[in-house]
């Protein structure tokens, strides 16, 4: 089985910047691409940044320039840095991924719980 966890929320204050990561661990054959969501309170969640297996990478408009999506395929680990934050970035992150399970044969799409973010003075 595999699973993924984010860690790295937290408060921070407006203009400043954050480090989320996104550990795969479990019965991983490979990762095909690997995404950062955020849902904000009374909104839909939407797609922030996504990585492909060969580190190509794409953003929504509103964070190009601020947010950088990276990953460790040795750690089967993603990482979102976050600088130059806005109050509207409040939100809860979520990590996803493609995942094969060696165990269950196939590709498995994965969520990982969630880490908030808030940004505030």
């Amino acid at each position: 089985q595999v699973q993924l966890v984010e860690s790295g929320g937290g408060l921070v204050q407006p203009g400043g910047s954050l480090r989320l990561s996104c550990a795969a661990s479990g019965s991983i054959f490979t990762i095909k691409s690997m995404a950062w969501y955020r849902q904000a309170p009374g909104k839909e969640r939407e797609l922030v940044a996504s990585i492909t297996s060969d580190n190509s990478t794409n953003y929504v408009d509103s964070v190009k320039g601020r947010f950088t999506i990276s990953r460790d395929n040795a750690k089967n680990t993603t990482y979102l840095h976050i600088n130059s934050l806005k109050p509207e970035d409040t939100a809860v992150y979520y990590c996803n991924a493609e995942v094969s399970d060696y165990l269950v044969g196939r590709y498995l799409e994965l969520w990982g719980q969630g880490t908030l973010v808030t940004v505030s003075s």
